[in-house]
């Protein structure tokens, strides 16, 4: 999995390079900041649900092959 929030795990910069996208093109598609996509996938920032269903969309996979939940 990749870099995480405290409260979020995400898989979002592997799965936009096993997608062929830059940051700016993931951002373009999605409709959001290229800052945003970097700033979720360094695990700054956690996105809304629907920007986390626009990313898996864009993506073509579910939002839970991007994001997790750390196990307790």
């Amino acid at each position: 999995m990749g870099k995480h929030h405290e409260k979020l795990l995400n898989n979002l910069e592997g799965a936009r390079k096993a997608a062929g996208l830059t940051q700016q093109q993931l951002s373009e598609r999605a409709e959001v900041s290229r800052k945003s996509i970097n700033a979720i996938e360094n695990g700054v920032y956690v996105p809304s649900t629907v920007l986390a269903l626009k990313i898996a969309q864009t993506l073509g996979c579910s939002v839970e092959d991007l994001f997790r939940l750390p196990t307790r």
